[in-house]
């Protein structure tokens, strides 16, 4: 389990959940590092005093508020705790809405919730009501010196604190080029609609999340063990002839015979079962490559 980003409490009512909240959601990137081309030595990154250009510790560093040109006043940790102790320590729930009314641009981060000490009996009425209601609660919550917005959801055995992008985070689609609803008016016939319809109803199956993997990543590792290989270590490669792309406008030429060649192999061009073999064959050789890469940076 990651380290934990808060400790307090869930207000319910009148009820205070003593909770932990740890990272629900982790980001798995290639680890790359940034080199000078000039010698490939790595390059660091360094926090410099724009007054002297001198490097500063880590230790020396606080945060401040300029409040006039070039005047400071310094904020600490205990300042952003003063400011509204409750606000800090509490995950508020202000109200209860359908989980289904939360449109998914709204999600941003998922945390889960332990309980606290004597806190299991509370936890697991409150997680319990959510579900048999299927409710979720609308919440405020201050993480890293940020008030948030969040959802309280119950998943398996857990609480997940989601926070949520408040309104004005959210970009309106009025700037958009959208169709319309009416289908009719777009060209589409009834018979399109229902092939689509039956498309879709083909590829229905129960989620299963681990049975998807990052490809791409996979790929990209075996790109940069083709170069080890090849002793190329060190080459720049410059870009190639560019991909063709779609004529601006460009419509499918005949949609019908396109939706009846999807149903009749079972499975359209763009989502085979790459992505899911990747999970087992790309996936186990790209970790042996990686292992064999390591060694031999050994």
């Amino acid at each position: 389990m990651p380290r934990a980003v808060w400790k307090g409490a869930i207000a319910f009512g009148l009820v205070h959940v003593p909770v932990t909240l740890y990272p629900a959601a982790g980001a798995s990137r290639l680890d790359l590092d940034l080199l000078d081309r000039r010698d490939f030595a790595p390059v660091g990154y360094q926090r410099v005093n724009k007054r002297t250009g001198e490097t500063v510790a880590a230790d020396d560093i606080v945060k401040g508020y300029e409040y006039e040109d070039g005047q400071y006043v310094v904020v600490g940790e205990e300042d952003f705790r003063l400011a509204n102790v409750e606000a800090t320590q509490t995950v508020d729930l202000l109200a209860f809405v359908d989980a289904a009314e939360i449109p998914p641009l709204f999600f941003d981060t998922p945390y889960y919730l332990e309980p606290g000490r004597r806190g299991e009996k509370t936890y697991a009425l409150l997680r319990e009501t959510l579900r048999r209601t299927g409710r979720v609660g609308l919440a405020t919550v201050v993480l890293r010196t940020r008030q948030h917005l969040a959802a309280l959801i119950p998943v398996e055995a857990a609480l997940v604190l989601n926070t949520l992008r408040f309104a004005d985070e959210v970009r309106p689609q009025s700037a958009l080029q959208l169709p319309e609803d009416d289908l009719t008016e777009l060209g589409v016939s009834r018979r399109e609609l229902e092939m689509a319809e039956r498309l879709v109803e083909s590829m229905v199956e129960p989620w299963a999340p681990e049975q998807y993997r990052d490809t791409y990543r996979d790929d990209l590792m075996a790109r940069i063990e083709q170069k080890i290989r090849a002793g190329k270590t060190h080459v720049v490669s410059e870009p190639g002839a560019p991909a063709e792309e779609a004529a601006e406008g460009g419509e499918v030429v005949d949609l019908m015979a396109m939706l009846k060649r999807s149903l009749e192999t079972g499975r359209p061009r763009g989502t085979s079962d790459k992505t899911r073999a990747g999970a087992k064959g790309a996936g186990g050789k790209a970790a042996a490559e990686r292992g064999g890469t390591r060694r031999r940076r050994a």
